[in-house]
């Protein structure tokens, strides 16, 4: 649908060549006085409101006023004579857009007017993406309900509406970047930047420049000045993640900024000022490196004024069937699939393998799964080796090859079966001595139940 723009004058004249520049692009509504102006808003959703200053009767300040106080507010442009401009400036401070003086521009007025409507896209894109981080980063968002992930949000509750720097402690893959936006989105500082960086992808010099900025001359290619995520995440929350990773000299500027709220840019003496929330994530002991003369006492005592351990998936099994669900549903939609199902059995598996990449892990076998199986079922048999854990794959005897009084005849023949295979790396003579059944036998089975064999 076109954009609606509404023209208030009381020149007739004005009002009806405005109309008539505009109404081929634009849906036009006019007034010729502020009080039917105000009916029309009344009645009409505009998305800009074009008024003259001074009219006959109320003037085009009280348009802007109640234009301004509408639910659903317009944009507004003034238009005014040469010698009303400092008037037109009171109007844009309460509210107005912009302001043009008469005569008007008809191709001034047009960029005006996109450039109007682009900025009220923009800013409703803004909201709405605000609240896409707000649900995205809420404490419900975030899932699961064992002990451990609560311990993790209840301390996130009480640190996130405070200053204090907070140091995350957890396995790759724990989620300690999701954790660190949960921080940012429910403390003060949500509308403004959350900037993270990666301290172990750049190199020891590339680092410093990147935090920090620098001057033009600073080093060779350092062609003008840039600033750093220092500066960038001014008002906001800087994440530094994998903060063990960085070098003596970075530890000492940082220690610096932590101690003074200030910096200076490579190339410069001169101290810049912010306001940074400042949360770091590691995957390493840090007290340990400390002890090895790798990290600073100092500044991991500026840095661990709240910790916060995020432990791994495997003593999280409470939430791995709800995580599991989550996922899958997410890719299935992210795709435009269905969402396979897990059997019991599956999940059982799966929940006796320790996820060494933790929730990173556990998000890429969701989507391979939803990819691959497209609705279908996932069994136990339809799992990779890798999830079994030693336990399940006990066939070195044929003696550990004893039936689960609670499966059936078949079920038990078919677990086993798929077991000696894994066992064998898939090698059938290996799995076919293992059982002690002959390759031929083994075979025949494969052909009734092919779901059962496993690729070497």
């Amino acid at each position: 649908m076109p954009a609606t723009i509404l023209i208030v004058d009381d020149e007739k004249n004005t009002r009806e060549g405005l109309s008539l520049a505009l109404e081929d692009e634009y849906e036009v509504y006019m007034a010729s006085g502020a009080e039917e102006a105000f009916n029309l808003m009344e009645a009409e959703i505009f998305d800009v409101v074009l008024t003259d200053l001074r009219m006959a009767g109320q003037s085009g300040l009280k348009v802007i006023d109640r234009a301004i106080a509408l639910p659903n507010r317009p944009i507004c442009i003034m238009m005014t004579a040469y010698g009303n401009v400092e008037t037109a400036v009171e109007a844009m401070r309460r509210g107005a857009f912009d302001f043009l003086t008469k005569p008007v521009s008809l191709e001034k007025l047009e960029i005006l007017i996109k450039r109007a409507l682009q900025s009220r896209q923009i800013e409703a894109e803004n909201v709405v993406l605000h609240e896409r981080l707000d649900k995205k980063y809420s404490f419900d968002g975030i899932v699961g309900n064992s002990s451990g992930l609560t311990d993790v949000l209840d301390k996130v509750k009480l640190v996130a509406p405070s200053r204090a720097t907070v140091l995350l402690e957890g396995e790759t893959g724990t989620g300690k970047e999701l954790i660190a936006q949960a921080i940012h989105q429910n403390s003060n500082r949500a509308r403004q930047a959350f900037v993270p960086i990666h301290c172990a992808a750049l190199a020891a010099n590339l680092l410093e420049s990147e935090l920090f900025g620098h001057e033009k001359g600073a080093y060779t290619g350092a062609t003008e000045r840039r600033i750093g995520r220092f500066e960038a995440a001014d008002g906001g929350t800087l994440f530094l993640d994998e903060i063990g990773e960085i070098d003596a000299s970075t530890q000492v500027k940082l220690l610096r900024f932590l101690e003074t709220r200030s910096f200076e840019r490579l190339g410069s003496s001169k101290s810049v000022q912010v306001d940074v929330r400042l949360v770091c994530a590691t995957n390493r002991n840090l007290a340990e490196m400390v002890k090895r003369g790798e990290f600073r006492e100092d500044l991991l005592y500026r840095l661990n004024v709240v910790t916060i351990h995020l432990p791994p998936l495997r003593e999280r099994q409470e939430d791995l069937p709800v995580l599991l669900n989550h996922y899958i549903d997410y890719f299935a939609e992210e795709n435009d699939l269905p969402p396979p199902q897990l059997s019991s059995d599956a999940i059982e598996v799966l929940r006796g393998y320790r996820w060494p990449g933790n929730i990173r892990e556990l998000r890429n076998f969701c989507e391979n799964t939803v990819v691959l199986k497209r609705g279908n079922e996932v069994t136990e048999y339809d799992l990779d080796p890798k999830y079994f854990s030693p336990v399940e794959l006990n066939v070195a005897e044929p003696q550990a090859l004893s039936s689960s009084p609670t499966l059936s005849r078949e079920e038990n023949e078919k677990r086993l079966l798929r077991n000696a295979l894994i066992k064998a790396s898939g090698n059938r003579t290996h799995a076919a001595e293992l059982m002690g059944i002959s390759r031929r036998t083994l075979h025949r089975k494969l052909i009734q139940w092919p779901e059962l064999d496993v690729q070497k």
